[in-house]
């Protein structure tokens, strides 16, 4: 079984359970433009979801490495088959992120929803938040987000304000020559 296939077969889990789902990460990066080396899938879904998606993981062969309320991540054991992991989000976010997907055709024709550019935007900077040894990395996926024409500089700004990092986001934009207007 390959990837490709693990994907399909959670998509159409997903679909069969009726679940809200989008892609993130470095898969979502792509759709946007922007390669960068990743050996995993990432997606965020609902909370509510969460066991039923871990159980069915379980049933393909996957082993859970790590489980939390807003986060998760599963290996095969089988190399090619990847590691997939999820972030849980719920209530006004999940509401929010959801309303706001779109889809594209991603991994040879596999359709996938995938979240808003400035949702990715936001997931990044709460990963910068949690996960500090992360940063570096997430910076450089923020900082080619924000050359998309559908990224407003203020709501940007207004993330990195609300999670206490507004120093990381006046060095994205430093040498632009905008600190914070569009």
């Amino acid at each position: 079984m390959k990837f490709k296939n693990v994907i399909q077969l959670l998509i159409d889990f997903f679909n069969t359970h009726q679940m809200d789902h989008a892609l993130i990460g470095g898969f979502a990066l792509k759709v946007y433009g922007y390669l960068r080396a990743t050996q995993d899938v990432d997606f965020v879904v609902r909370q509510e979801d969460q066991a039923k998606i871990i159980e069915f993981l379980g049933s393909l062969g996957f082993e859970t490495l790590y489980r939390s309320t807003g986060y998760s991540n599963h290996r095969h054991a089988l190399s090619g088959l990847g590691q997939i992991d999820f972030v849980y989000i719920k209530g006004e976010t999940a509401t929010t992120i959801f309303s706001n997907v779109k889809r594209f055709s991603v991994l040879r024709n596999v359709d996938l929803p995938v979240v808003s550019p400035i949702h990715l935007v936001a997931l990044k900077i709460f990963t910068i938040k949690n996960d500090p040894s992360r940063r570096l990395r997430e910076m450089a996926d923020i900082e080619h987000l924000m050359t998309l024409p559908e990224i407003k500089t203020e709501e940007v700004k207004a993330y990195f304000e609300k999670h206490g990092l507004l120093k990381d986001f006046y060095e994205i934009i430093k040498g632009k020559g905008n600190h914070g207007t569009d």
